[in-house]
């Protein structure tokens, strides 16, 4: 697994503003839309292309186009919803897949409620969005959801991650996937409820309310 800790002031700035608990949801939303916008652009550096003839007002030249087939995003719901349009920004002709899961509080057993994803993902770029990697159980899951569709490369961009999630993707993609997470931040430790501390709270909650 590669872990890419992004360290840029504007993004620690940020992540700053989005921790404090006094950040209200409307400011929560425009900070994570801005913060994935920054992570994308690392995220995104290894992103396939070719190239592209053109013609400008002057000559014509050869750029770089994205390659075919499309990039996908995945976002992890409910949180990753507020990160999906800062990506898209990035990416606009990327393709959206869905994965809904949850967390039991007591047990942090992980259970899939939701999963929208085309049957076949063979060759394509995937890049999965979740605000938190905390016990690494959601992510190992949408994972595990992918390489069953014939996925071998995933990018995780998350706002913080925990130590332990970190540990725990390494330790159960080690020869079997190629799997990358970028990162505003590599935080000090889970607490005993499976928080990240300092973490940022619920993001969800953050972002939506508590419903």
């Amino acid at each position: 697994m590669h872990l890419h800790v992004v360290d840029h002031p504007l993004i620690a700035h940020k992540l700053t503003v989005l921790r404090d608990e006094r950040t209200d949801s409307a400011r929560f939303r425009l900070l994570t839309d801005e913060l994935v916008m920054l992570l994308a652009y690392e995220a995104t550096r290894s992103i396939r292309v070719e190239e592209k003839v053109i013609s400008t007002p002057v000559s014509q030249m050869t750029g770089t186009g994205l390659s075919n087939p499309r990039p996908v995003v995945v976002p992890i719901l409910r949180a990753g919803l507020g990160m999906l349009e800062g990506l898209l920004r990035m990416l606009p002709t990327a393709e959206v897949g869905f994965l809904g899961m949850v967390r039991d509080d007591e047990t942090f057993e992980v259970t899939a409620y939701a999963e929208r994803l085309p049957t076949d993902l063979s060759g394509r770029q995937i890049f999965i969005i979740d605000p938190m990697l905390a016990t690494g159980g959601t992510l190992a899951m949408a994972i595990d959801y992918l390489l069953a569709r014939g996925v071998s490369e995933v990018t995780a961009i998350c706002l913080v991650s925990a130590p332990e999630g970190v540990e725990h993707i390494e330790k159960t993609y080690a020869g079997r996937a190629d799997v990358t997470v970028y990162t505003a931040a590599l935080d000090e430790k889970l607490n005993e409820n499976g928080y990240i501390v300092p973490g940022l709270g619920d993001a969800g909650d953050r972002m939506y309310g508590v419903v």
